[in-house]
């Protein structure tokens, strides 16, 4: 449940957020120019030392604001966690301030985000994918990045990764996830496999 007092808190102490819906913990919208100015202040006045964690969300082509990110905050003297989310204001180039100058920890939680949905984080010192190679002309969580992937074309063979399947090397599908694990099999043969791709129809489509 949502703590009342933590919520009142934090919208004393920052009058301008907008609190949103929430089932778990105190939540609240920031505008994204703020972000790096409000994470100091929770950080250092306010008892909220731990990044806990850093994601996005694609709400979808139509809606707008669609990216999100959610930036998840742990008091560790209070037991609290506190969600700040920032809509980014372009739709075709979506983009928040870096807080890697904040939390070290940032810095792979933001290129992974830069990595799955394409959003940029400014200031960022190393924004280059972390998942997908360089190369790589999607992002896929993106609402509109099919679920069994694009196919692209690979990088360099010396980069190519292979794994053994029915006892022959084959080359691994590149074509970005998400994958899905097939089922009715130990787990040791529930590799995650791309559905529905070049190399695993049986069969062309019509």
């Amino acid at each position: 449940m949502q703590d009342t007092t933590q919520s009142a808190s934090i919208k004393e102490a920052f009058p301008w957020l907008n609190e949103r819906p929430s089932g778990d913990c105190a939540a609240f919208n920031c505008p994204p120019e703020r972000v790096p100015a409000l994470m100091l202040s929770l950080r250092d006045e306010h008892g909220y030392k731990s990044l806990a964690d850093l994601t996005a969300v694609d709400w979808g082509l139509e809606a707008s604001p669609r990216f999100s990110v959610f930036y998840q905050l742990y008091s560790q003297e209070r037991n609290e966690y506190l969600r700040i989310v920032a809509d980014c204001t372009s739709c075709v180039e979506p983009a928040v301030p870096t807080v890697t100058h904040l939390w070290k920890g940032a810095n792979w939680l933001e290129r992974e985000v830069y990595d799955m949905f394409g959003i940029d984080f400014a200031g960022h010192p190393n924004l280059c994918r972390i998942l997908m190679w360089d190369e790589y002309p999607h992002h896929p969580m993106r609402k509109d990045f099919p679920l069994a992937g694009i196919e692209a074309p690979l990088p360099g063979e010396d980069v190519i990764r292979e794994e053994i399947l029915d006892g022959q090397t084959q080359v691994a599908p590149m074509a970005g996830g998400p994958f899905v694990a097939s089922c009715g099999h130990t787990m040791s043969k529930a590799e995650p496999r791309a559905k529905d791709q070049s190399w695993s129809e049986k069969k062309p489509k019509l």
